[in-house]
């Protein structure tokens, strides 16, 4: 039960975690990763699965850790951002990485292009004494990459094995 709970809420409550931190900060700490990375290791280990299934989920993650270390480097993306999509990647594997990858795209796009339309309209009175809404409205700001990448492994989370290996009949009501 414990378990299954922890399926249920630990992936989802950091990803929410790192989207709010972004939004809010235009920052995601280096905590925020190193719990999803220790929680998938942890939940890994104890929902028993095989020594080369972890290696082959570490791959994803290392991977999207160099690529978007490289999109750092040129100043597409943050280092906050890079690192909690690799620890995203790490839950997916390789079977939902491209999933992931699609969504987390394509709600990026949509953001910036919000971001960038909401930049260009003066901010109303009543919030412009909101300290991370001018940040947020600043034209010098960047995205907030975070919530992009948390609602695309939203999407993505319930189609993985962590969901489809909870018992959802323990949870059912009557």
């Amino acid at each position: 039960m414990i378990l299954d709970i922890a399926r249920l809420l630990l992936f989802p409550a950091l990803m929410a975690f790192a989207a709010a931190s972004d939004l809010f900060t235009m920052t995601i700490s280096n905590r925020v990763s190193l719990v999803l990375a220790a929680g998938f290791l942890v939940l890994a280990l104890m929902s028993g699965m095989a020594p080369y299934d972890i290696l082959i989920h570490v791959g994803a993650g290392a991977a999207v850790l160099v690529v978007g270390f490289g999109c750092f480097a040129m100043g597409w993306m943050g280092g906050g951002d890079a690192k909690v999509a690799a620890a995203a990647a790490l839950w997916f594997g390789f079977a939902h990485l491209l999933d992931y990858l699609v969504y987390a795209s394509l709600f990026g796009g949509a953001l910036t292009l919000l971001l960038l339309q909401f930049r260009q309209w003066p901010l109303p009175y009543q919030l412009a004494g909101q300290p991370w809404l001018i940040k947020l409205h600043a034209k010098e700001s960047g995205i907030p990459y975070g919530i992009a990448l948390a609602i695309g492994a939203l999407m993505v989370y319930p189609e993985t094995e962590w969901i489809n290996a909870v018992d959802l009949a323990r949870f059912a009501i009557g």
